[in-house]
């Protein structure tokens, strides 16, 4: 592997085989790949991962997805159908710190990749496998996706407001916080590695990352028998933390649940003596009068216009915000400053904004050096590189549908 250089990020000498296609094995190597390591992405030939094509918006024809969910990545066609394919991507392991995959349980073994099949040619080869119900039990044959974890984990009964159904956030939401407990199986499997000298699989079941993310949702139902339900814009007992109307038609989201804070909301308001209030002047009792400080907090919030209001809050200490869209962000000086938001320069669009890397590295931070690359972009870079193949034999292979 190549020694790390200066700004190559933390896992720059790591290399990663990416199998699967969509969203939560794909997004699990986007973070590996913006903190430096080296992604191979195997997509079938002539097709794709179907994340090419998906996303709201589509200029020319073009996701707006993919270059985000693919950036920093190398496209290498192969076709994991024939004993050719499966061949190369063992050569490929024998050279590999890390696989990520998000196929149905089995589905490697049947092509002679299973973990046992790798580990043979490469003992500290760690297998990061994310599937809807992980790799044992018996749901775990079942097709599983990011909703299908969302409602079974538990987030989508306690998300939307209590008239109503349940609903679910605006994003992939489980196969993303899968995909993340992966990544970070992964990096702990890398660290556990250096003591061992040993690979082994990580076994991330997007129902099971849902789970996680539930606070006390199980216990409090176990010890008390409590059950959580939708409320909508706040949490029950905690208040004031809403979004409040302004004279100008906005929202604004003020948090000031904790003693200390809501006196400082109080003298912004011009009603400091609402902090001694006996109906306001602790949390419990905050709580149990939720709804009638939220509506007194309405009345006063909405004579200001919201940059006023926001101005008035932070002069006082109070948390608050706007609810941001996209546009909000992208002219945002603190967004600016911290450059959480990059512009990366690509081949069909000319430049893309996109969100920068997170966390942030002091001495070696991740980056995003490329935009999604385009379907075999570096097959034979790869082959031949890394493998040692002659262009005569790739174009054989590429003849033979193999890559």
């Amino acid at each position: 592997m190549p020694a790390a250089q200066p700004g190559d990020g933390p896992l720059a000498g790591i290399r990663v085989v990416e199998m699967g296609s969509l969203l939560a094995g794909p997004f699990c190597g986007q973070l590996l790949g913006d903190l430096g390591a080296e992604v191979l992405k195997i997509e079938p030939p002539g097709v794709g991962d179907p994340m090419r094509q998906w996303g709201r918006e589509k200029p020319h024809g073009q996701s707006l997805w993919w270059p985000v969910v693919a950036r920093n990545k190398k496209s290498v066609t192969v076709n994991l159908r024939t004993p050719q394919g499966q061949d190369l991507v063992r050569r490929l392991v024998a050279t590999s710190d890390v696989v990520v995959e998000n196929f149905r349980p089995g589905t490697l073994e049947r092509w002679n990749l299973g973990y046992e099949a790798l580990a043979e040619v490469n003992p500290r080869l760690v297998l990061t496998r994310v599937t809807g119900f992980g790799q044992s039990g018996p749901y775990s044959p079942r097709a599983g996706y990011g909703s299908i974890g969302e409602a079974m984990g538990g987030i989508r009964y306690v998300t939307g407001d209590a008239d109503r159904p349940p609903s679910r956030a605006g994003i992939s939401l489980g196969d993303s916080l899968a995909a993340t407990y992966a990544c970070i199986g992964t990096l702990a499997a890398l660290t556990e590695r250096e003591r061992s000298g040993r690979g082994q699989v990580v076994d991330a079941a997007i129902y099971e990352a849902v789970l996680a993310m539930m606070e006390s949702l199980v216990t409090e139902w176990q010890v008390a028998g409590y059950q959580r339900e939708r409320t909508g814009a706040i949490l029950p007992n905690v208040a004031p933390s809403n979004v409040y109307p302004t004279k100008d038609g906005q929202t604004v989201l003020v948090a000031a649940n904790q003693d200390t804070v809501f006196r400082r909301l109080a003298a912004a308001m011009g009603e400091p003596e609402l902090a001694d209030d006996e109906r306001y002047a602790t949390h419990g009792a905050r709580g149990s009068a939720q709804e009638e400080l939220d509506e007194r907090i309405s009345r006063w919030s909405a004579g200001y216009l919201a940059d006023d209001l926001l101005v008035l809050l932070e002069e006082h200490g109070v948390p608050a915000g706007r609810t941001y869209r996209a546009q909000d962000m992208l002219r945002d000086p603190h967004f600016a400053a911290r450059g959480s938001i990059v512009r990366v320069p690509d081949k069909r669009f000319g430049e893309l904004a996109m969100q920068n890397v997170a966390p942030r590295l002091s001495r070696t931070p991740g980056s995003v050096r490329w935009t999604g690359p385009d379907l075999g972009e570096h097959t034979r870079a790869v082959l031949t590189g890394i493998l040692g193949l002659t262009d005569g034999e790739v174009d054989d292979l590429a003849a033979a549908g193999h890559v």
